[in-house]
């Protein structure tokens, strides 16, 4: 085995992180009797020589050797293997596409794929259920005998029994049409219509073939697809099919990491995005394609998820509700019907399905708005039942189900999320959660304020983990911006400077400047930080500076020599600084003026803003100019443009025609992927047509 394996000159070949000279190394270690050795190999082939899906030369170079493991049968863990072939291919088919990377290495890659298409036919009818499913995706990507490909699709439909087998085979179909368009439109679009015709076929497969269809034609979308989808949906009732016939059987724990010493903001993250990977019906990958198709037609596809959240399977409910979140929060439109929807899973009899019911509505921030009245009676319901700590509930369903349902009650700014938000702060139990959304309760300030202080003066800012959950406290404090908040966010500055801990100091002083004249008694811990070692804190002490004294002459010579830098952020943030002065700073009319021909947007948009700020009318028609053409070019600039057209009067009425195109945009555009930035970005764009038409 391995013939030629060192022949290879691997030392001259690069992988993610440095020589590729481990490869053979990784190969022969992927058939080793030690199943923890194949599993960190394996690891670290895709890491590092597959790095997020990279194609490299020694990635290129591995596929002979890889294919030799997986035609082996005495190879352990060969499903591996065949999903790693698969993987390679299919990303290497990718940039070749999109044209992406070294198309060169791309092409010799899947040349080698398209070589060994007959030994992928073989895969595909392996004893070995898995093997099968992880090699039929090659069979549409790597057989380029459109005639052949169409025999072998058609004869493992017919012969496969799994529902999930059967629905790869027709996605391969339709991979197969996409990919050669002219040679296989004409028999996988009649096999597509043969198959959602064929009653003999389980729903699932038909409801594959709709949805297939669609995907290599969604130009033909109509009513009735979404109807026929539909209908299938429903007969997928009587049909339900056993997760033990369709998932994967479970696969030894590895040695991830516990999280120990992380911020618990991160470990929670990484609880996401495992908890997002699960998928907990056979349908789900397919109806995500579907939406994917759907796309922008908002409307249909919220008539299938309605469907999709009537099921009777809550592995199938629960992906519904996922995909709902993923709608609403990146497609604009009136989504009433589909969040109260959701809303109506959160006292589901599945504790997951009514966990990720909360964890959605609480995603959607101020369009969970119509669900205001369900979230506070499920909150109190739930502090009914299990008591008033129902946020440090053992019960790990229980706990999220309350937790994001608190907080999303509490970002539409209700009160009746007070009472499980103390109880965090108070006991420290998830505290973090609380604090990222106590800053949208002001009325609560005066309860809310004191434990927030408490909590900060906590943190020992020199010990790792800490510095996220300092900066997650500032942030609310700010944002309440109450008075007595002053004296700990300056004990703040003072510890966080000498450690060189500078992302703390900028939020301190951030949190600072939000007071104004109120936060005097710091202005000897900020003055000296203008001249501070990092750039970022330099400008966040010259905006506090200029808000607490509001004397120009102190700020004007570090915001013109930012402006005459070449660190865009430092320009940006100047510039910002230059809008609040306003007339005062006409000494910055010049260098502004040449900014607005900075090759980055991002520069271009703040120094125009404050142009029109300093300069005022005279400077309206270039202002105009530059943002339009920036929004244009940026769209997530959008927030920022119409916040400052907004503020033009009439003199941005040449701006109409853009207002206008911009709410003809179905997807959110607005920086941060900020739903809230993206419905004020609509609700003013509204306004100003309004105004100036």
């Amino acid at each position: 085995m391995f013939s030629g394996l060192y022949d290879i000159d691997w030392s001259s070949m690069e992988h993610a992180y440095g020589s590729a000279e481990e490869v053979p190394a990784l190969l022969l270690a992927m058939r080793s009797s030690d199943a923890e050795e194949r599993r960190k190999a394996l690891g670290r082939f895709y890491s590092a020589v597959h790095h997020q899906g990279d194609v490299s030369p020694c990635t290129t170079a591995s596929l002979p050797f890889l294919f030799e493991l997986a035609d082996d049968v005495a190879t352990p863990d060969r499903v591996d293997i065949v999903e790693l072939l698969v993987s390679i291919g299919s990303e290497a088919l990718d940039s070749c596409r999109l044209q992406y990377g070294d198309i060169e290495v791309q092409g010799e890659a899947v040349a080698a794929m398209r070589s060994r298409a007959e030994t992928l036919i073989r895969f595909a009818r392996d004893p070995d259920v898995r093997v099968r499913r992880a090699a039929i995706p090659g069979l549409g990507s790597f057989i380029d005998d459109v005639d052949r490909a169409s025999m072998v699709l058609r004869g493992r439909l017919a012969a496969e029994p799994g529902i999930v087998e059967q629905l790869l085979i027709v996605e391969a179909m339709a991979n197969l049409r996409l990919r050669l368009p002219e040679h296989a439109e004409a028999q996988a679009m009649a096999w597509f219509t043969e198959l959602a015709a064929d009653s003999a076929m389980a729903p699932q497969t038909r409801l594959a073939a709709v949805v297939q269809q669609a995907r290599c034609a969604p130009g033909q979308i109509s009513d009735d697809t979404i109807a026929t989808a539909i209908s299938l949906l429903r007969e997928l009732e009587d049909g339900a099919v056993p997760a033990e016939a369709w998932c994967d059987p479970p696969r030894p724990a590895g040695s991830a990491a516990s999280g120990e010493g992380a911020p618990p903001q991160i470990v929670a993250a990484f609880e996401d995005l495992e908890r997002n990977r699960r998928i907990h019906s056979p349908t789900t990958d397919l109806l995500r394609s579907f939406h994917g198709t759907l796309a922008a037609r908002v409307p249909q596809r919220t008539a299938l998820l309605a469907e999709q959240l009537r099921s009777r399977d809550p592995g199938s409910r629960l992906d519904a509700v996922r995909m709902s979140a993923e709608l609403m929060t990146s497609w604009r439109g009136d989504h009433t019907r589909l969040i109260m929807l959701v809303a109506e899973h959160l006292n589901a009899p599945d504790d997951q399905v009514a966990a990720e019911a909360a964890a959605a509505l609480n995603s959607c921030h101020a369009i969970a708005e119509p669900a205001r009245e369900a979230l506070a009676a499920h909150v109190a319901a739930q502090c009914a039942v299990h008591g008033p700590d129902v946020w440090l509930a053992p019960q790990s369903h229980l706990r999220r189900n309350h937790q994001e349902a608190v907080q999303a009650l509490a970002r539409l700014g209700d009160v009746r999320a007070v009472p499980s938000i103390l109880t965090a702060l108070d006991n420290g139990d998830d505290a973090w959660r609380a604090v990222q959304v106590a800053g949208a309760l002001p009325q609560a300030a005066d309860q809310l304020v004191p434990r927030l202080c408490g909590h900060l003066r906590s943190l020992d800012l020199t010990q790792d983990g800490c510095e996220m959950s300092a900066r997650s406290d500032l942030a609310a404090l700010a944002a309440l911006a109450d008075g007595s908040a002053i004296g700990v966010i300056t004990e703040t500055l003072a510890t966080a400077v000498p450690h060189g801990l500078w992302s703390v100091a900028c939020s301190a002083l951030g949190a600072l400047k939000v007071f104004g004249q109120s936060a005097a008694p710091a202005l000897g811990m900020i003055r000296p930080l203008i001249t501070a070692s990092d750039a970022h804190v330099r400008s966040a002490a010259v905006a506090a500076l200029w808000s607490i004294t509001g004397d120009p002459d102190e700020v004007m010579q570090p915001l013109l020599g930012s402006l005459d830098g070449s660190v865009p952020f430092r320009i940006s943030e100047a510039a910002d600084v230059l809008a609040g002065i306003g007339p005062p700073a006409r000494e910055a009319l010049p260098p502004l003026r040449d900014l607005l021909g900075h090759g980055y947007e991002w520069v271009r948009v703040p120094c125009a803003i404050a142009l029109w700020e300093t300069g005022g009318g005279a400077e309206a028609p270039v202002v105009l100019d530059t943002l339009l053409q920036a929004w244009e070019q940026n769209p997530l600039t959008g927030d920022h443009v119409v916040a400052c057209l907004d503020r033009m009067g009439p003199a941005a009425r040449p701006a109409l025609s853009r207002l206008r195109s911009e709410l003809l945009h179905l997807r959110r555009r607005s920086r941060n992927n900020s739903i809230g930035n993206d419905e004020e970005l609509q609700r003013l764009s509204r306004v100003l047509i309004e105004r100036l038409t």
